[in-house]
């Protein structure tokens, strides 16, 4: 069902021509509440708000905003309008550097079935971007499980009463496929199966869990530690020490991922196979540090840290670039990893 299912999105999307000039930015899982304490983006707001206003907007970008962005199983369309309508109204501001889409995921499907929705001119369900013939697809990521791919069945219509009944008067947290190691892993499985039967690029969402070229945070830190030692025995003596600090950062990063109970990663742990770079994902806006998102610019794609904690943050040393200040803002951009899309796709038309 799941394959068939994304097979769908393929044929049904919106397809957008973009070129090595096109700059486009991309979030995912907001999960807008009504500005009170139970609102899980609020302590990120003011944040988000400003590197669109000063990174995103004036660079030129358009804007692809991949589900989940309002949290309608705990709150009222209404009351999330209240708190965030300015931010609605700065999303569509992006119309005029390109484009601005809208992709619904399971938290906000209900949208449907709101004809007088701010964003309904520009509502989807998924979008294909096309770059020299090959094709990106972008969708949130339900659509690859068995239960919440139908937002109709029973399971859903279940799980909606209960959260906009029982979990939001009593002040639960959300429901997320992001709390489960073995859903989100099924998830990102089946979405990276699909990808590389069609030679596409998969962007999603969902799962709250960047991925960059099929790759999670924990697959990537095994592949520096490798990369580290393979440069160890070529490097001269300056060098080695640094690469040993290196490597005694990565480990002790790696080792946090397995405390933190983050050990099932996408490859299943079988280290050493080759990663087809079929899959992407944006991450999400309410990690407690800051948000995430990726930037197609000029050509290239990148995944991209965004944190008022600078060099403190939850991501050691340089994955490729130090830390940056936005315009004084108190807000830093770190690069996790970038690669150019022609690249990207050449290893997936060879290896898929």
């Amino acid at each position: 069902m799941p394959f068939s299912n994304l097979e769908r999105l393929l044929h049904i999307s919106e397809t957008i021509e973009i070129s090595c000039d096109s700059r486009i930015v991309i979030f995912s899982d907001l999960h807008l509440g009504d500005g009170g304490r139970n609102d899980e983006f609020l302590h990120n707001g003011l944040l988000f708000e400003t590197l669109l206003r000063k990174r995103y907007l004036p660079g030129g970008f358009s804007l692809v905003l991949n589900g989940d962005i309002e949290e309608l199983f705990k709150f009222d369309l209404d009351r999330i309008e209240a708190a965030w309508g300015e931010l609605w109204e700065l999303f569509l501001l992006f119309g005029c550097n390109g484009f601005v889409r809208k992709l619904y995921g399971n938290h906000d499907h209900a949208l449907l079935d709101h004809a007088d929705y701010r964003l309904a001119d520009v509502l989807a369900e998924s979008l294909c971007l096309r770059y020299e013939g090959q094709r990106l697809l972008l969708f949130h990521g339900h659509q690859a499980s068995p239960y919440l791919n139908e937002p109709s069945s029973l399971f859903s219509r279940s799980l909606f009463y209960f959260l906009r009944y029982f979990a939001r008067p009593f002040g639960f947290r959300n429901y997320s496929v992001s709390y489960s190691n073995r859903k989100r892993f099924a998830i990102e499985r089946s979405v990276y199966e699909f990808s590389n039967r069609s030679k596409v690029i998969s962007i999603i969402g969902h799962t709250h869990r960047p991925l960059f070229e099929s790759m999670s945070k924990l697959d990537y830190l095994n592949y520096r530690i490798e990369e580290l030692c393979r440069s160890y025995a070529e490097a001269d003596a300056i060098r080695q020490q640094t690469i040993e600090a290196e490597i005694g950062e990565v480990r002790r990063e790696l080792e946090s991922c397995y405390r933190n109970g983050n050990g099932k990663s996408l490859r299943s742990g079988r280290y050493g196979t080759i990663a087809i770079p079929s899959i992407f994902n944006s991450g999400c806006c309410i990690g407690k540090r800051g948000v995430t998102s990726l930037e197609i610019d000029e050509g290239v794609i990148r995944l991209v840290y965004w944190t008022r904690t600078g060099l403190n943050g939850p991501y050691p040393g340089d994955r490729l670039n130090k830390a940056e200040e936005l315009d004084g803002t108190g807000i830093y951009r770190v690069v996790l990893n970038e690669e150019r899309l022609d690249y990207v796709f050449s290893r997936i038309r060879l290896l898929a």
